[in-house]
């Protein structure tokens, strides 16, 4: 794809539906004793991986390709059938991590596979507590790498504390949680984003919160949930960042999931100085949605890192873009996660920004960024990395002549991102 900086931006955008949230209603429905209906879930590769992997599983999901709403029968927590071939989760490693969870606790074998690109992300992270459960787990490269082969049964409750804030593995633990015997404990060095909780304790799952922890008590039975997905403030971020350093541009976006625990851009761009506001502020399905408006900023330079990091894991790639219009060295630390991703964000954070003139350094924890620079078009590689083809795009937007972007892979999480793109630039 091709894009040069456009006169001015004035657009009105509604962007894809959660995929976080669409993973889990899927997902926790799936376990759920009845049936229930998800409007709006993302139509995208990495959630119509979590409904290939159910549906192998004996989940009746009628959910046909760009239908606006999908219904999920539920089999009850312990109704998954012995799927007989490998569950492909392709790029999604919510999928992966999250069904490794859930699978511990079914006495059933399932092989768990991937694409070239999840068969190099770090997996022992969900391994280690679940065997700590009772799970047998076996993987690639020392029990550290996909497939996963897992063999479910008596599970135990236990106390862990997470060496990362992930709510992948949290979520992961929380799942095999519900099915073990006594109380299961998950505890993180900073808060990672809450949907699981939420929608687990909506379903009837009894619950226990403190700052950085959860508890979760053995289920026999979880309740459907019926809801809508509201907007995915990763999706919201490339449109934050275009409408903040863009010369003259102001861009309204509908709907858009402000959890705090998912807000750290917003605690970001506040920091820095943009020009936004939320309005029409409400609850849909226990998530807080607002609508936001952000208009061409004068941006300061700041400091991300600590609780504020798991925050904004996924949005990071796009704050080093921000950084490039901003006055001063903008430092990010405490993100070695980063280099965990689908691809190694920060490496290729400093690549991508590189080929565009910006002075960016990498980091062993993260990166800095001083500005502020004038970006010049060049090409960007995307690398299969759905963030970083994002990156690519709206930086190129932002930069003087014209900019190249390949290997994008956006439609992972965004199908619709260069036609919003395009329409915005017009």
């Amino acid at each position: 794809m091709i894009v040069n900086r456009p006169s001015r931006i004035r657009a009105s955008i509604e962007v894809p539906p959660d995929k976080s949230i669409s993973h889990r209603s899927f997902l926790f429905n799936a376990i759920a004793t009845g049936t229930a209906t998800i409007e709006n879930p993302l139509e995208s590769e990495d959630v119509r991986s979590t409904v290939a992997c159910l549906r192998q599983l004996g989940v009746e999901i009628d959910w046909a390709d760009g239908a606006q709403a999908a219904m999920v029968h539920g089999r009850g927590l312990h109704g998954l059938d012995e799927a007989e071939d490998i569950l492909d989760c392709r790029n999604s490693g919510t999928t992966m991590r999250l069904l490794s969870g859930l699978l511990s606790g079914h006495p059933i074998l399932s092989v768990l596979m991937g694409d070239e690109m999840l068969r190099r992300r770090p997996m022992a992270r969900v391994i280690t507590p679940l065997r700590q459960m009772g799970a047998h787990i076996q993987g690639r490269k020392g029990d550290t790498l996909p497939p996963l082969a897992i063999k479910g049964g008596a599970l135990g409750g236990i106390d862990y504390a997470s060496p990362v804030a992930s709510a992948q593995v949290k979520s992961a633990v929380l799942l095999a949680g519900l099915y073990a015997d006594g109380e299961t404990r998950v505890a993180e060095p900073a808060k990672s984003r809450d949907h699981s909780e939420r929608m687990l304790r909506s379903m009837g799952a009894e619950l226990a919160e403190g700052p950085a922890s959860v508890r979760i008590q053995p289920a026999t039975r979880l309740e459907p949930l019926s809801l809508r997905v509201p907007g995915d403030i990763s999706s919201v971020a490339p449109w934050l960042v275009l409408g903040a350093c863009h010369p003259d541009a102001e861009v309204s976006i509908r709907g858009v999931n402000v959890n705090e625990s998912r807000g750290g851009i917003l605690d970001i761009l506040t920091s820095m100085g943009a020009d936004f506001e939320l309005s029409e502020e409400r609850t849909i399905g226990g998530e807080p949605v607002a609508d936001i408006v952000i208009r061409s900023s004068r941006l300061k330079a700041t400091t991300v890192g600590g609780a504020l990091v798991p925050r904004a894991i996924d949005e990071l790639p796009l704050v080093a873009v921000l950084a490039c219009f901003a006055e001063g060295e903008t430092l990010v630390r405490d993100a070695a996660e980063l280099r965990a991703k689908e691809s190694d964000r920060v490496d290729a954070v400093v690549a991508a920004l590189g080929r565009l003139g910006a002075k960016v350094t990498a980091r062993p924890d993260g990166f800095s960024v001083a500005g502020p620079i004038a970006l010049h078009g060049g090409t960007v590689d995307g690398g299969g990395d759905h963030r970083i083809g994002m990156l690519g795009a709206i930086a190129g937007m932002l930069a003087d002549g014209e900019t190249k972007v390949l290997n994008d892979a956006v439609g992972v999480s965004y199908p619709s991102f260069w036609e919003d793109l395009r329409r915005a630039s017009q």
